[in-house]
């Protein structure tokens, strides 16, 4: 017999309180329903003997502690998943905003799913071309990989992740078992706007499952839509064997909504005032992105997050960097300088793309090519600096073509259209004109005989 609780404890923020709960489980869905007619929906997030605490996703707005009738579900927060999915915009809880039907499926899934256990990972290899030259080139996206991008407020992240999701392409993969999870945290409604415009004008809707969650919408919601977003991309990668890429942003939404609800449930708050849980609340999230063993399909996650002050030692950007497998920077410095994308070259890494570029993957330069183009660019910041002190004017021959260099990098391989999608061949070739304002004997990074096939035009 389902039990209906009549009376709260207390209400604070968006969590209510009731006393003298039994037979409640951590996690646990709960419908709630104000004035015998609205119904709510939440989630208990601790117990402490027969006293719950309850998260309303839609807030405690018109609620009090004589109005509700709470009733304790028994099961975990699930959402409806079948292939209908792709092409349709959910809520931060996988209900429908974009006008059309309800998910008809007997398949639900509880959305705090687990990591992937390590032993049956598969390790991942094969490039994912994002047809944006510096990533492809320098800091190369494997399949299975997690690999986010630092940027800061007022930057081209949005533009990049559309990008990224119009142009993104596997070795292998086709229409049918390739598809994009978009998952938005906290976005204001005009950028919102942006994303489901860009997608319909670019033709990638129709493969294009999105989860966003508005600036106003509860703070609640926000914690659940990674989760969400994250339980659809397994359904779809594992149950039907489609090879997966994952967009969420903005994590620093996530991370302080996190905080706010930390600080409202009274927990003792850790570094800048983030729970102390924040590193393992999330791995839950990034970790369930990858291969397994025994499955054709695959998660790609590339997470999106803007630093604080443009500071990649804040909490959330280094714990980040600690859990994934790299990290695409974003600069100031190039965005001001009308550069887009505005990638920073030195400071991101792909730490996977070693094994999955090179011959049988994109070219057999493409490692030796990449280390050239690091090492030069390198050298480029170490002129550029004492230029500052002595002027341009007194440089060495050679130190002006390594300015020459890096100005033409920037603008010619760094640079590129929003729409333009530029194939790995293409990328590598670019490069190659790039080192061809250096002198050869400069290019030590690059064996002769690599050398002698790719240097002349």
């Amino acid at each position: 017999m389902v039990k209906e609780y009549l009376k709260l404890d207390k209400i604070q923020g968006p969590l209510i309180m009731l006393d003298g709960v039994s037979e409640v489980a951590y996690g646990e869905f709960v419908k709630i329903t104000v004035d015998s007619r609205e119904i709510r929906s939440g989630k208990v997030i601790k117990i402490d003997g027969d006293y719950v605490v309850v998260q309303v996703f839609e807030g405690t707005t018109g609620i009090s502690t004589e109005n509700v009738a709470v009733q304790f579900t028994g099961k975990p927060l699930e959402i409806a998943l079948s292939p209908d999915i792709l092409g349709r915009t959910f809520n931060g809880v996988g209900k429908p905003i974009d006008g059309g039907l309800s998910i008809a499926s007997t398949h639900r899934e509880n959305i705090n799913g687990r990591p992937i256990n390590p032993v049956a990972r598969q390790y991942p290899r094969n490039f994912i071309q994002t047809g944006i030259s510096a990533i492809d080139a320098l800091m190369t996206l494997i399949r299975g990989q997690k690999l986010p991008i630092f940027s800061g407020n007022g930057m081209a992240h949005n533009e990049i992740a559309v990008q990224i999701v119009n142009q993104a392409k596997i070795e292998g993969a086709t229409a049918e078992n390739f598809a994009i999870v978009f998952g938005a945290m906290g976005v204001r409604h005009d950028d919102a706007n942006y994303f489901r415009k860009s997608f319909e004008e670019s033709g990638a809707l129709d493969h294009v499952v999105m989860y966003l969650n508005l600036a106003d919408d509860p703070i609640v919601e926000r914690i659940s839509t990674p989760r969400t977003a994250l339980t659809a991309a397994e359904y779809l990668a594992f149950e039907k064997n489609m090879h997966v890429l994952v967009v969420i942003t903005d994590m620093t939404s996530y991370a302080e909504a996190l905080r706010e609800m930390s600080s409202i449930r009274g927990e003792v708050p850790s570094r800048k005032g983030y729970p102390g849980y924040l590193y393992s609340d999330l791995s839950t999230i990034y970790e369930r992105a990858g291969m397994l063993e025994n499955k054709e399909g695959s998660i790609t996650l590339i997470p999106i997050l803007t630093m604080p002050n443009d500071d990649i030692t804040h909490p959330i950007p280094d714990l980040t960097g600690f859990i994934t497998e790299g990290q695409i920077v974003l600069s100031r410095e190039l965005n001001q300088k009308q550069i887009y994308p505005p990638i920073a070259i030195l400071p991101s890494l792909s730490r996977l793309m070693k094994d999955g570029i090179g011959a049988g993957y994109t070219r057999e330069d493409h490692v030796d090519l990449t280390n050239q183009l690091f090492a030069a660019y390198s050298h480029v910041q170490d002129i550029r600096s004492l230029a500052q002190i002595i002027g341009e004017d007194d440089l060495s021959e050679i130190d002006q073509l390594y300015l020459k260099f890096g100005k033409k990098f920037e603008e010619r391989f760094i640079s590129q259209g929003n729409h333009e999608n530029r194939s790995i061949t293409e990328t590598l070739d670019i490069g190659w004109e790039m080192l061809r304002i250096l002198p050869k004997e400069e290019l030590d990074r690059i064996p002769p005989e690599m050398l002698d096939k790719y240097w002349e035009v």
